[in-house]
């Protein structure tokens, strides 16, 4: 049954609704959904609606759904033994002596947690690498943490999800 808050309203207090998806229920095409209120101050509220329009959201409810699940979802994955998946993007230079191995040897090592790895040529030295992890959160951490730290990689940033902790997510980006 849908809940709902009535707060007081002025220029600078939005309501907006938030999926609410109890474990275990089924999956009826529309969640239930429930109404609360949120007061801002202008500024920030102003702030954020030019971050929407820029993200291109529909509606408030829709940005602020996604920060929820983003929030918690970061929550989740920083529990040592939380299954996630993740990506590591690295850019290196090919060049750098038995850099390519390394990193090949690593993910070889790590074959439980490695899903898959795209590998693309950015110009003549430089390279992209796209390593799909799945496992534990500390297991990809450490691996990312390998791959990122090895010598002659230029750039690389780990990206962690937890499906477990993720509500179905029931609306387009058009």
């Amino acid at each position: 049954m849908p809940h709902t808050i009535a707060l007081g309203t002025s220029d600078t207090s939005i309501d907006y609704c938030v999926t609410l998806r109890p474990k275990g229920s089924d999956d009826s095409p529309m969640p239930q959904l429930s109404r609360i209120g949120v007061s801002l101050d202008s500024e920030l509220l102003d702030r954020f609606d030019k971050f929407i329009a820029e993200k291109g959201y529909d509606n408030r409810s829709e940005a602020f759904r996604d920060l929820i699940r983003d929030r918690l979802v970061g929550t989740a994955v920083v529990v040592s033994k939380a299954p996630v998946v993740g990506t590591v993007t690295l850019i290196y230079d090919h060049h750098t002596r038995l850099l390519p191995e390394k990193l090949a040897d690593l993910q070889h090592e790590h074959h439980e947690v490695v899903i898959s790895t795209l590998h693309a040529h950015l110009d003549h030295d430089t390279c992209l690498e796209v390593i799909l992890l799945r496992g534990k959160s500390h297991d990809v951490q450490q691996l990312a943490d390998k791959l990122i730290s090895a010598k002659g990689v230029r750039h690389g940033r780990l990206v962690m999800s937890s499906p477990e902790t993720v509500l179905p997510h029931r609306h387009s980006h058009g």
